[in-house]
């Protein structure tokens, strides 16, 4: 059921125990936004517990609250209300759907979201789930400390690629401008955010080795060799930015191999690529989104890759 803002402001200020979750392969909106709110409800005294099915990316560590993350251990929690953000589909939560024994609330921003909670709020003109938690906030008339403002303020610039892409309205460089003066210091986050381990930078050199163009130039793809990375949520952040930027590519697609199937990622210029991850039980956003697809690598690709010409065939590029 579709629930409005305030309602949620009304039902978490009435909770005594909740979980918080994100979806699985997790960025800087779905942390930023777990660990905002994290650190609002238990500053109010709430019995409050973050869980995320997957390996969290180093790279957000410096995040305050980034060590309460924990993975889901086998037991059965029950909570007053498992506070899903930023996940637009059951899959993406893996884990985490099984572990808790709660009535699920929804708030995210992904135009694909497939409406899967019991009660959800969501705003696809919302730049990141982080605008959205910060409104909330102010509805629960909390305390925005420096420490949530660099959470949101992460949230928020890391989704619209530090407002760069098409999703930054001037609502968002406000949302910017409060967190700033609440705490966030861009100059420090980003510092963080662009340090690379070496490891990063050799894994690149040959996973750009790999890029292969399709659809006259239209389509360009990369892939991530299993054997390269430990955990690709790290070290190849921001490896799909290069095919993406290649002049005359309208879809840009990486593929990572791991054990429980292909993990791919979308990029696109125009292209509504939300729809071709949800497609493959995925979602995201109209220009960035992903997926996992399970079977052998070599087919996966195939799937992915006749869709993604479909894909530019429908919409008449």
């Amino acid at each position: 059921m579709e629930i409005a803002l305030q309602e949620i402001a009304r039902n978490l200020d009435r909770a005594d125990s909740l979980i918080l979750t994100g979806h699985i392969h997790p960025d800087g909106d779905s942390l930023g936004s777990m660990l905002a709110l994290y650190a609002h409800l238990a500053a109010a005294g709430k019995n409050v517990e973050l869980l995320l099915d997957d390996e969290l990316p180093a790279l957000y560590s410096f995040l305050p609250g980034f060590e309460q993350i924990r993975r889901p251990d086998g037991s059965r929690r029950k909570a007053d209300w498992l506070v899903v953000l930023d996940a637009s589909d059951a899959e993406r939560i893996a884990g985490v759907r099984e572990a808790v024994d709660a009535p699920i609330l929804n708030i995210d921003h992904h135009i694909s979201n497939t409406k899967y909670a019991d009660f959800w709020y969501i705003d696809s003109k919302a730049a990141a789930t982080g605008e959205i938690i910060y409104d909330l906030l102010r509805l629960m008339d909390a305390a925005v400390t420096p420490d949530i403002a660099v959470c949101l303020y992460t949230a928020i610039a890391t989704d619209c690629g530090f407002f760069r892409y098409a999703n930054t309205t001037s609502a968002t460089l406000r949302y910017a401008a409060d967190l700033i003066e609440l705490g966030a210091e861009p100059s420090v986050i980003s510092e963080y955010l662009e340090t690379k381990p070496l490891k990063s930078i050799t894994t690149l050199t040959q996973v750009l080795a790999t890029l292969e163009t399709y659809e006259n130039g239209k389509i360009a793809a990369i892939t991530i060799p299993p054997e390269l990375v430990d955990d690709g949520s790290e070290t190849t952040e921001g490896f799909i930015n290069y095919p993406r930027n290649i002049e005359g590519v309208e879809i840009a697609i990486m593929f990572r191999p791991t054990e429980a199937g292909t993990r791919i990622s979308f990029r696109s210029r125009d292209a509504d690529v939300s729809q071709l991850a949800l497609s493959f039980g995925g979602g995201g956003h109209v220009r960035a989104a992903g997926c996992t697809v399970a079977g052998d690598f070599s087919t996966a690709k195939e799937r992915i890759l006749e869709a993604a010409v479909k894909l530019l065939a429908e919409s008449g590029q």
